[in-house]
């Protein structure tokens, strides 16, 4: 495996021919679009494919498995061009069956996603996951939940063997969050039964394997009851087989202040559930001054003191699938960033003839361009911060990794993943 940084006159032939893969493997794996203009500075994933598969007319996928023993998960994983199965075949298509490069870990990686994902992005991405997190069911003051269209999603994550976590948030009836309806869940043992039945009742009926649930912005006050009403679903749920993780905002120390960290406590909360996940990303943000989303001192700040407080087999580590637009000069309280696809980043480096650099320290990739006279700065995630922070997840030898979130493509991010890690299914 190699990841190759594309040089002033590189071609998508000149690195086929310099790294003896082909090109048109290079351009998939790379989600590089016709007419194949690379981009300076951008990262290239390169692997060598020990077995192939030549399509023959009137081939399907499940015909292509059965014949050659690969279950279709991981012809879909090797093959990002196939969408899961949902894009045809033709014959003389070559599939690539397996890698030379035998994974060197196994682990596990969650991804959430809305209801209304597109359906070949959902089934592009369930291959790469032990699970899947549709996002979000809620609840109403009396207990009863805020439903979820989410059968669709449970579905072809079970079509590839993938499974499905329910989560639960602070999610209202009119589709807002509200820290305080969770205060008021703790004050009220009643609706805290109420609620609790009906997940178990919802998971039951859904086929889910677990729970992820996630109250943010909840005040210090209610610490301990969260961690509580966290361990009263885990002592209903787990006798019966399922999970329960609790996602956590992305704390450094136990006193650090703000809204978004007091009502977390990590030490009760990673006694209380069976895995946490730590959502380590958003310091670069919609709102905030151009910035790597999730650079590595700042993840390893959290990572160090989560594992402080918590077993570091109990932990997930949140990953960003998703970069940031931002047009300078940054106005704190005026500037608002768009939030775009790592691989739309790329697209938008080689439309405005931008050369990609790389922040060594943060471990992201950036760079500038102008539109309409708007000076822009725009950070995302390559190949090169996906390697590091796969890194950090075997260096600290955590549970696995949780995408926020799978609703864009990203195959050099997916691919790189199951070129490092076997793939898992612990719950």
């Amino acid at each position: 495996m190699e990841i190759y940084t594309v040089k002033p006159g590189d071609t998508l032939y000149s690195v086929a021919r310099e790294t003896g893969v082909s090109a048109n493997f290079i351009a998939i794996w790379n989600a590089i679009p016709a007419p194949y203009t690379l981009v300076v500075g951008q990262s290239l994933l390169i692997l060598t494919p020990s077995t192939v598969y030549t399509v023959r007319e009137g081939d399907t996928y499940d015909a292509i498995s059965a014949r050659t023993g690969v279950a279709k998960r991981k012809i879909f994983a090797n093959n990002p061009q196939t969408y899961g199965g949902t894009a045809p075949l033709y014959a003389g298509q070559t599939l690539v069956l397996a890698f030379e490069e035998e994974p060197a870990a196994s682990t596990a990686f969650t991804g959430y996603a809305y209801p209304f994902i597109e359906n070949r992005l959902l089934r592009y991405a369930v291959p790469y996951l032990s699970a899947l997190i549709p996002f979000t069911y809620g609840f109403t003051p009396t207990g009863a939940l805020v439903p979820l269209d989410d059968e669709a999603l449970i579905s072809a994550a079970k079509n590839v063997g993938t499974q499905a976590l329910m989560h639960l948030s602070t999610l209202t009836e009119n589709g807002s969050f509200s820290a305080e309806r969770a205060a008021a869940l703790f004050r009220n043992p009643a609706a805290m039964d109420t609620l609790a039945r009906n997940v178990l009742a919802e998971i039951e009926e859904k086929g889910y394997s677990g729970l992820d649930i996630d109250f943010e912005f909840i005040p210090p006050e209610t610490a301990q009851s969260y961690a509580d009403f966290i361990a009263r679903l885990r002592a209903l749920l787990s006798p019966q087989g399922y999970v329960v993780i609790a996602a956590l905002a992305p704390k450094a120390s136990r006193e650090q202040k703000g809204v978004l960290y007091e009502g977390h406590d990590y030490a009760l909360i990673g006694a209380a559930a069976d895995y946490v996940l730590l959502m380590t990303y958003e310091w670069g943000y919609t709102y905030g001054p151009p910035m790597a989303v999730a650079p590595i001192p700042a993840v390893r700040s959290v990572l160090d003191y989560a594992v402080s407080e918590i077993p570091r087999e109990k932990i997930y580590m949140g990953i960003p699938n998703y970069g940031y637009d931002w047009i300078l000069p940054y106005k704190q309280g005026y500037s608002r960033a768009t939030s775009i696809g790592n691989d739309e980043a790329v697209d938008i480096a080689r439309r405005f003839g931008a050369e990609i650099k790389f922040d060594e320290t943060a471990k992201a990739p950036y760079f500038s361009y102008y539109n309409a006279g708007e000076q822009h700065e725009v950070w995302f995630e390559d190949a090169r911060s996906m390697q590091a922070k796969f890194a950090l997840i075997r260096e600290y030898g955590f549970a696995g990794g949780g995408y926020w979130n799978v609703m864009r493509q990203f195959n050099q991010g997916f691919m790189l993943q199951s070129a490092i890690f076997d793939t898992i299914f612990p719950y």
